[in-house]
């Protein structure tokens, strides 16, 4: 099942250089083009992208938050997909211990492009590049919710619940 749920992540994000970290989790990264196709998916789901880093405290306290409740919504209606702005080069000694200390299971893809600048606005036109920062969106029913700012578990379910099941 492990195979199969990889196999359809990567065909479904297009990510290159995946890699696993010691508790099997898988990790990715991406630049701007990959960014850009996942923020263009016109499927028929809600993307949930967190864009955090291991380094920001408000961002590590509401990944738990995130963790719970995707491991309660049908993955065929909401996808999660944490996007680290870890440095790349800090991946093996600091990211992945991260991941395994905290286990965190949504996938994590780092992003690459370093320049802020290049992306940010890609994301969202007002993003000043804080973190942490979660944009929801579904492309085919034209959902598109950007929350720069840390989330409560209750603010994040009851914001799911009504993106998911919106008319």
């Amino acid at each position: 099942m492990k195979i199969v749920r990889l196999i359809l992540l990567s065909l479904a994000f297009n990510y290159p250089g995946w890699i696993q970290n010691s508790a099997g989790q898988e990790i990715s990264f991406i630049k701007v083009p990959e960014l850009e196709r996942i923020l263009n998916k016109p499927d028929d789901k809600l993307y949930v992208l967190n864009f955090w880093a291991s380094w920001c405290g408000p961002c590590v306290e509401e990944l738990p938050y995130f963790e719970k409740i995707a491991g309660t919504v049908d993955s065929s209606k909401v996808e999660f997909l944490f996007i680290s702005l870890d440095f790349p080069s800090q991946v093996e000694n600091k990211l992945k211990p991260f991941l395994k200390k905290n286990n965190i299971n949504i996938h994590v893809a780092v992003m690459m492009d370093l320049d802020y600048n290049t992306w940010v606005n890609k994301v969202d036109p007002d993003w000043q590049g804080n973190l942490p920062a979660t944009l929801f969106f579904n492309n085919k029913r034209k959902i598109r919710v950007f929350r720069p700012e840390s989330l409560e578990e209750t603010q994040l379910k009851d914001l799911l619940v009504s993106l998911v099941y919106k008319p």
